[in-house]
């Protein structure tokens, strides 16, 4: 489903990004780990069009998507739950949710949709009507996913979404990434935490100084000494 190749980023003249290529098959989960720094959220931020000074191919379906602006994107069926979660504080959960149900495909049943959110956060539910900056930052990641999902997406790009949050926290957010996953949305994950995101995902991509360089299924890249040498300094 999402194709990248020879993927290359720079901020001003620094270069980020290293000829990375990755890819995402449909109804797949894939992590990208590695240390701060490393320029994983880039690689997201370059896939959701949010960073343009890029060079390389990027494709959803086949379609080369570099020279889209964010919206068309997400008319390509991708959405992103951005580092930070990025709420907006003084709207209540029920209205930051309605946002994200903004393509015309996902407007006509938002309301169906909504009740999705809720029935996988229930937290939400209980606090629809309360201004988000009220939310605990679990509850703001909570809000977060949910919002992408409103979207009804097929591509879903999250970065970081452990960052910040409590053990009990992480593990939800963490099962319903995979109960996302189940109803056959692909994930492109970012994580620090290369435990907790190569046990859910089917292969994993390991990222250092803006290069990939190491890459397999999930279940081997765990227990290498290279990947724990890099990501936890041991």
């Amino acid at each position: 489903m999402l194709e990248v190749r020879d993927l290359d980023a720079y901020y001003g003249g620094a270069r980020a990004l290293w000829s990375v290529s990755l890819d995402v098959a449909a109804g797949e989960t894939v992590s990208i780990i590695g240390p701060n720094g490393a320029g994983k959220s880039t690689i997201v931020a370059a896939v959701a069009r949010l960073h343009r000074n890029v060079r390389g191919r990027v494709a959803v379906d086949g379609v080369d998507v570099l020279s889209l602006p964010p919206h068309r994107i997400c008319d390509r069926g991708v959405a992103i739950v951005p580092e930070g979660r990025r709420v907006f504080g003084h709207m209540s959960v029920r209205d930051n949710l309605f946002l994200g149900a903004y393509r015309r495909l996902a407007r006509a049943g938002h309301r169906e949709t909504l009740a999705e959110v809720y029935a996988l956060f229930p937290r939400l539910a209980a606090r629809s009507a309360q201004p988000a900056g009220r939310l605990s930052g679990g509850e703001q990641q909570m809000l977060a996913i949910g919002r992408a999902l409103m979207a009804r997406p097929r591509l879903l790009l999250l970065d970081e979404p452990s960052l910040g949050l409590a053990p009990i926290v992480i593990d939800e957010v963490f099962e319903a990434i995979t109960t996302i996953n189940a109803r056959g949305v692909s994930v492109l994950l970012v994580e620090q935490d290369i435990d907790r995101a190569l046990e859910i995902s089917a292969r994993g991509y390991l990222l250092t100084e803006g290069r990939i360089i190491a890459e397999g299924p999930a279940s081997t890249l765990r227990d290498r000494d290279d990947v724990r040498r890099s990501v936890l300094g041991i």
